[in-house]
């Protein structure tokens, strides 16, 4: 892999909540985030920092993570605590789509797609750790993460692909021929074909990133995956997941009662639907960390965190 470009900071916009871990842009340029206390915002005019104006367009009363607008102005909701969410942007009205699957609530739901067919497809990262306790499952390596699909009309959703490796942003191609699934704690994005002589097979499609890829998002038919890498690579994390599971677990329960500060450092590449990068974009020493979340909208990047206070606004490479 070449090396990265310089991700250029422009500005940050201060949100009054914590942690906009998914960012996603809606056709008016305007950019939605859910932050810790169960609010869902909208943020108007990301690129001029003075005339940015943020607005709460709902509550879901939980912890939203990732989201996806639908073609009528609705969001879907990955939250955490309460499961699949369609939220009502206008009206802020929240509907529970799908709270457990196979008679197992739904502990950690992640990201979520939706096609023009109208399935949803959506990710569960853990069935073993919550999100407060995110750390243990990628250190314990516990394979626990899964592909879900809740067909249209349906409010019982499916298990599609299990023994995922931390399973958290997701996308489809220009296509719809298939998905793009981030598995966190292996570096890598999987593909789960949708149709063609493969369908229902998962492949790898991105492997070896320099750093651990969280949400994807993808702005339109014609633009590549935008891929946020939440952390770079640990040598010790690697020799860690080729340990026992006895020595696995132990390190697990160390790491979720730790303090846990990320390193000082900003990284998203960009893919094709060829699997090839063709964006790698990387600053050392950032004020922002952990970066979860990356959309394109106006000619910046926006940049969201499960760990900052606000959103960073950097310069996008040249078409």
């Amino acid at each position: 892999m070449n090396s990265p470009t310089a991700l250029v900071p422009r500005h940050y916009l201060a949100l009054g909540g914590h942690g906009p871990e998914d960012v996603v842009a809606d056709p008016r340029g305007r950019v939605l985030t859910g932050v810790a206390d169960g609010r869902i915002l909208r943020v108007e005019g990301v690129g001029d920092p003075v005339a940015a104006r943020v607005k709460v367009v709902a509550e879901t009363g939980g912890r939203p993570l990732g989201l996806e607008l639908l073609p009528d102005g609705d969001l879907l909701v990955c939250d955490a605590e309460l499961g699949l969410l369609r939220v009502g942007v206008d009206d802020g009205v929240v509907r529970v789509l799908a709270d457990s699957v196979a008679g197992e609530r739904l502990r950690f739901c992640s990201n979520v797609v939706a096609l023009s067919d109208g399935t949803v497809w959506f990710t569960v990262s853990s069935r073993r750790y919550p999100l407060g306790q995110w750390l243990g499952d990628v250190v314990e390596h516990t394979r626990t993460g899964q592909l879900l699909r809740l067909a249209p009309g349906s409010e019982r959703p499916e298990v599609v692909l299990d023994g995922l490796d931390f399973a958290n942003g997701l996308a489809a191609s220009a296509d719809e021929s298939f998905l793009v699934v981030a598995e966190t704690a292996s570096y890598r994005l999987t593909r789960y074909w949708l149709t063609g002589p493969r369908a229902g097979h998962a492949e790898p499609f991105v492997e070896n990133l320099p750093g651990m890829p969280d949400n994807v998002w993808r702005g339109g038919p014609g633009g590549p995956i935008w891929v946020a890498l939440a952390g770079p690579r640990v040598p010790a994390l690697d020799l860690l997941h080729r340990a026992s599971p006895g020595v696995r677990a132990g390190a697990a329960r160390v790491a979720v009662r730790a303090p846990y500060r990320p390193v000082g450092a900003a990284a998203v590449v960009a893919v094709d639907d060829r699997g090839e990068i063709v964006h790698h974009l990387a600053r050392r020493g950032s004020g922002f960390r952990m970066v979860t979340s990356v959309c394109e909208v106006e000619g910046v990047l926006v940049l969201g965190s499960m760990w900052e206070r606000g959103i960073a606004v950097c310069g996008a490479p040249p078409a």
